[in-house]
């Protein structure tokens, strides 16, 4: 059983934790982490502890959040931030995922950093800034590995459009949550679920699945050889489009009803 510890930092009234318009951080860091949880639930083998106020109506002293999942015995502390410049509008923007500065951390939360951080810049479609080290709290005094995540920055004019969308916070907590299942090889309860869908994506793939562009040029191929046979006199419409280039995919298609109509195999041999 993986045991999962996570925290939507600060809570809903915690001073300076806004954006220039007024939006708490912890609004959105809350998003996050219930999109986290949710998705880490639908994982075999996996307990999940929340040790923030989940309202948000208490910002629960980080002393007590370490000491929550420490008792716990926690196999991973993840901790949901939002980033911020100096409270101004600004066009910086991007991630960041921070793990211990400390030389005796545990090396195991660099590679679940590795492994959560792409995930997030890819989910959130902004810059990467990076994976850096600190002295917080949460990754200091937490005895087993830890990451603290900031998923873009509250006062930027550009990382604030997505974060005002849920599509995006959604795809933000997935990519954590599917970052630590990865990490602790997490199986999904729809294991068998998954792997029809991934054998239909397989046969899919399989079978001829040609552009638009390629049925166009085929069938332009297929008129010239049929004009070309002496044998068949082509409706005017179908060598109108030929001439002046202008035949379409739905062309393409009427055209094959016409071969099969009017019998011409025997004369594309």
């Amino acid at each position: 059983m993986v045991k999962i510890a996570i925290d939507a930092g600060h809570g809903f009234d915690t001073p300076g934790k806004r954006s220039p318009d007024g939006e708490r951080e912890w609004s959105f860091n809350n998003k996050v982490a219930q999109y986290a949880i949710a998705k880490l639930q639908t994982y075999k083998d996996v307990e999940i502890l929340r040790v923030d106020d989940p309202t948000g109506k208490t910002d629960v002293p980080l002393t007590k959040r370490t000491d929550l999942a420490n008792k716990w015995k926690a196999d991973v502390y993840a901790s949901i931030h939002h980033n911020a410049m100096n409270g101004k509008w600004g066009m910086h923007s991007g991630i960041e995922t921070y793990t211990s500065d400390n030389p005796n951390a545990s090396s195991r939360s660099k590679e679940i950093a590795n492994i959560v951080h792409p995930r997030v810049v890819m989910a959130m479609g902004i810059s990467d800034r990076g994976m850096k080290q600190a002295d917080f709290h949460v990754l200091r005094e937490s005895s087993m590995p830890a990451i603290l995540t900031e998923g873009g920055f509250l006062d930027s004019k550009v990382d604030i459009i997505k974060l005002r969308d849920d599509n995006y916070l959604k795809a933000q907590g997935e990519a954590i949550a599917d970052g630590l299942a990865s990490y602790f090889k997490l199986k999904s309860k729809n294991e068998l679920e998954d792997k029809e869908s991934s054998v239909a994506k397989i046969m899919t793939e399989k079978f001829y699945n040609p552009s638009s562009q390629t049925m166009i040029n085929a069938t332009i191929s297929v008129l010239r050889r049929l004009e070309q046979s002496g044998k068949t006199t082509l409706p005017p419409i179908w060598r109108e489009k030929l001439s002046d280039g202008t035949l379409t995919e739905s062309d393409a298609i009427g055209l094959l009803f016409l071969v099969l109509d009017q019998g011409y195999f025997d004369e594309l041999k």
